[in-house]
């Protein structure tokens, strides 16, 4: 019997001698694909977020400077700085009521 001492393929890169595995290669290539497909896909939805966010915040400052608007022009306001200790008591006996709904007895 003889033995046969087999060699791996090799390929040639850069000058460089490197071990051929093909399936492996493929293997690789199929996985970097999926990764990039994947960062482009995860690319697009960080900028769908962001977008988002800042409408949103663009959105909420516009809704707050409208309600700071509203309420310095509001006669609640004018009240309560005109009669500051009956809108302290109006609001002890209004805190008082509600408790007095939600107390468990």
């Amino acid at each position: 019997m003889a033995t046969q001492t087999t060699t791996p393929k090799t390929a040639k890169v850069n000058s460089v001698t490197e071990p051929s595995h093909p399936v492996t290669d493929q293997l690789k290539e199929t996985l970097h694909s999926s990764v990039d497909k994947l960062a482009d896909s995860a690319a697009v939805a960080e900028d769908n977020i962001r977008n988002t966010a800042s409408r949103s915040a663009d959105n909420m400052s516009e809704r707050k400077r409208l309600a700071e608007q509203k309420w310095q022009s509001s006669g609640v306001r004018k009240y309560a700085i005109e009669n500051p200790l009956a809108t302290a008591g109006m609001a002890f006996a209004a805190g008082m009521l509600v408790t007095s709904l939600f107390r468990k007895k």
